[in-house]
């Protein structure tokens, strides 16, 4: 009788952990390895989804940037990142230059060739403009998606590109989404002086939290043991595991003025890990909720204020 309740047990057990192994790796092919095909996200209510929707409608100023951008000269670059894969990026070079460069990092799912009017903006300024695609996205290798942590390292290789090959001794990082939390892990590298400031539009707090928090509304299952398995699975197919991939633990060693920016509407990424990263850093710092904003749309929705306010850190970062 023992033996048989041995058995049985032990039986459970076993398809547990390979259910949990499947699920795991499951949640690996959805979330971390590379695919050119749209993944859902849980981004709120149907409010957040009609903002979209409004967005979508102003074909006339799409097309007015599509027309921009289309008549300016970008040249692509590469950089090999440590693990040698071939990184790519779009570099804009300003015909007025004013001796700043800005490094714009884009989202989950995105590539370089997105953030049209934030690009405008800074050319506009007179900054010439680095856009790279991540690695496991666009034009670059890499067969998982880094959220920011192995990504940090790939920064590092940009912003020397910029300083020995293009001169440049001015240096800010701007990045949306899984772009901000890209320049939030940065800042807690050792980073050249060339880098002055770094502005970050709805980052998260962790890999961690991030997909724990999408897990639990896409499909309203716990954190664990699902997190911790992929997190394991993470480790041995993509090198990095969820919890080492921390922007709140990397912005308590940041020492260059950081802005960071969040929409009080979103609700993809949640607004109270703004007030979580802001309360982490150090040194000078700045904190702007915006009022009405969904996930990444601080410029959209209040577009002359985020511009006003970019331009006011950048000075006081330049003070420093």
């Amino acid at each position: 009788m023992k033996k048989k309740i041995l058995w049985i047990v032990s039986s459970l057990v076993l398809f547990l952990l390979i259910g949990l192994t499947v699920a795991g790796n499951y949640f690996y092919d959805v979330a971390i390895n590379r695919s050119n095909e749209a993944v859902e996200l849980y981004g709120g209510t149907e409010e957040a989804v009609e903002a979209v929707s409004a967005l979508e409608e102003e074909q006339e100023r799409l097309e007015e940037l599509r027309n921009w951008t289309s008549k300016r000269d970008f040249q692509t670059v590469e950089v090999q990142s440590e693990d040698g894969l071939t990184l790519r990026a779009r570099y804009l070079e300003n015909e007025s230059p004013n001796g700043k460069t800005v490094i714009l990092a884009h989202g989950y799912k995105g590539n370089s060739e997105q953030m049209p009017e934030i690009t405008r903006f800074y050319y506009e300024e007179g900054y010439n403009i680095l856009k790279p695609d991540a690695r496991g996205h666009g034009k670059s290798e890499g067969d998982y998606i880094g959220y920011g942590w192995d990504d940090r390292l790939d920064m590092k290789k940009w912003i020397d590109l910029l300083i020995n090959e293009k001169g440049q001794d001015t240096i800010f990082l701007h990045g949306f989404s899984m772009g901000a939390a890209t320049v939030l892990m940065t800042s807690g590298e050792d980073l050249p002086e060339e880098v002055k400031g770094i502005i970050a539009d709805s980052g998260y707090t962790s890999v961690d939290e991030e997909l724990a928090h999408q897990l639990k509304y896409l499909y309203r299952l716990p954190a664990f043991p699902i997190m911790d398995i992929t997190g394991v699975v993470t480790k041995v197919r993509a090198g990095y595991s969820f919890k080492e991939a921390s922007a709140l633990e990397q912005v308590k060693k940041n020492h260059l003025p950081l802005f960071i920016i969040h929409g009080d509407k979103d609700e993809l990424v949640p607004t109270e890990m703004a007030n979580r990263l802001y309360k982490a850093a150090k040194g000078l710092k700045e904190l702007w909720i915006v009022p009405g904003a969904g996930h990444t749309e601080g410029f959209t929705v209040q577009e002359e204020e985020y511009k006003k306010r970019i331009k006011g850190f950048i000075a006081e970062a330049m003070k420093s």
